[in-house]
């Protein structure tokens, strides 16, 4: 009896958090270069005294689907996309190096080249990209240099300033952090990579499958409801057994 009240309550409750991860991915179908988080489910031993014969489910995260999203022209000069493998690095919130694949750019007041999020885009020293303003002409280029023409320059004009820094990483050397931007592993910076290609004009879409998320979806409902009617048996047969004892 406890036994089966155990792995039905365990499994409805570690349920709802992979019903959340599927609900966050579905809920980022249309965010600029997001990666959907992959959920399963394995047996768990409860440690303790008196409960080695205790056995619960535990949701996990194992990782992230690292497909390529799909590939959106846009023909704005701030919106790049990777081309194939890569990450372009930006400055977190707490000010440590983390990498995403949102090209989403845009040009801050103070000339800071930010993310449509408002994280600073990092140069090769891992410094934030200040560009001068105003701004005639801005191009970035498929290795990431970016060239600009000051307002008044004559049209040959311009040069070429700094290089977004893009970064190549294996992809088991880094992990999601709660924010959505991925670091690795081991908190170190990741070097530069001029192996990396931008297309310019373009945004890379999510990698979200709608329809496939609202099957995992449908199929973890009918899940927590299979493990309610077990919890409800579980009520009912300890109903019986008291019953039986008061009668004996």
């Amino acid at each position: 009896m406890d036994h089966l009240l155990y792995i039905a309550m365990s499994g409805a409750k570690e349920n709802m958090h992979s019903v959340a991860l599927r609900a966050n991915n579905l809920a980022n179908a249309n965010t600029t270069g997001f990666r959907a988080d992959l959920e399963q489910a394995r047996s768990m031993q409860a440690f303790g005294e008196g409960l080695p014969t205790r056995v619960f489910a535990m949701a996990e995260r194992p990782g992230q689907d690292f497909a390529a999203g799909p590939i959106q022209t846009t023909g704005r000069e701030l919106d790049v996309a990777i081309a194939g493998d890569g990450w372009l690095a930006v400055e977190s919130r707490d000010g440590s190096e983390a990498y995403t694949r949102n090209g989403s750019l845009r040009l801050s007041p103070e000339g800071l080249l930010q993310t449509n999020t408002g994280l600073n885009v990092l140069d090769d020293n891992g410094a934030p990209i200040f560009l001068p303003l105003p701004l005639e002409k801005l191009e970035i280029n498929k290795d990431g240099t970016i060239f600009a023409r000051l307002e008044g320059e004559p049209a040959n004009g311009g040069e070429e300033l700094q290089r977004i820094k893009t970064v190549l990483p294996d992809h088991a050397d880094i992990e999601k952090g709660p924010d959505g931007l991925f670091r690795r592993k081991d908190g170190a910076a990741e070097p530069a990579s001029a192996q990396v290609e931008l297309l310019a004009g373009a945004l890379e879409g999510s990698n979200v499958n709608p329809i496939a998320e609202m099957t995992h979806l449908i199929d973890l409902q009918r899940r927590f409801e299979t493990q309610l009617k077990m919890m409800n048996h579980a009520e009912e047969n300890d109903k019986a057994h008291a019953q039986l004892l008061r009668i004996g």
